[in-house]
């Protein structure tokens, strides 16, 4: 159907402000007012017109150590990303800046294939960022930050993934926001469980 491409807005042009909450064992409460302000200018995004922008936030019961030795894995999305079948570099090594993978994803979703590359990989601030550049999809110019800190009066581990994407054509902002926060969080539910786990065999 047509739609009128939206202008961006205010808060396209800075930092997200709204974030969902969601968590796996640990208990909800997870906000911007817990990401620190080294963390978050990450999740600035000048969304253009024709974009949107959004991003999620996870509380996972295990220490951060755990979580981001899942998270910094390029090479291995599918191990928390359970839409994701199979995952293959095509470039690089995985943990090095400008290296590229193709993801093969599950069926039933609109889209078959992904090419990706590693923009950062940050293991001191613990920051990992990539962005599509090909493949079978509808999520065009799709670039994603994610970040994992210690939430130390909670004493658990703080996830943020957030985005920015062009709208498909035939699709609101509105739309666009509904089905890719709702990929990412089931993504970030499912990496709450593995990390979990795995702290779980570790101790």
């Amino acid at each position: 159907m047509p739609y009128t491409i939206p202008r961006p807005s205010a808060q396209q042009h800075s930092r997200i402000t709204t974030i969902t909450s969601s968590s796996s064992k640990a208990s909800h409460g997870a906000s911007c007012a817990s990401v620190p302000p080294e963390v978050s200018r990450h999740h600035e995004h000048a969304a253009r017109a024709g974009q949107c922008c959004s991003a999620v936030v996870q509380e996972i019961a295990a220490p951060v150590a755990a979580v981001w030795s899942v998270v910094r894995r390029f090479d291995r999305p599918q191990a928390y990303k359970h839409f994701i079948r199979s995952c293959r570099l095509l470039g690089g090594d995985g943990a090095a800046v400008g290296s590229v993978r193709e993801v093969r994803v599950v069926s039933g979703l609109p889209a078959t294939t992904s090419r990706e590359r590693l923009e950062i990989l940050d293991d001191e601030r613990r920051v990992l960022s990539f962005r599509v550049v090909g493949g079978e999809h509808r999520l065009a110019n799709y670039r994603s930050v994610t970040t994992v800190h210690d939430e130390a009066a909670r004493g658990t581990t703080v996830v943020v993934e957030s985005y920015v994407v062009d709208v498909p054509h035939g699709n609101t902002a509105d739309e666009t926001r509904v089905f890719v926060d709702t990929i990412v969080r089931c993504n970030l539910q499912s990496l709450a469980r593995t990390a979990e786990q795995l702290a779980m065999a570790l101790d």
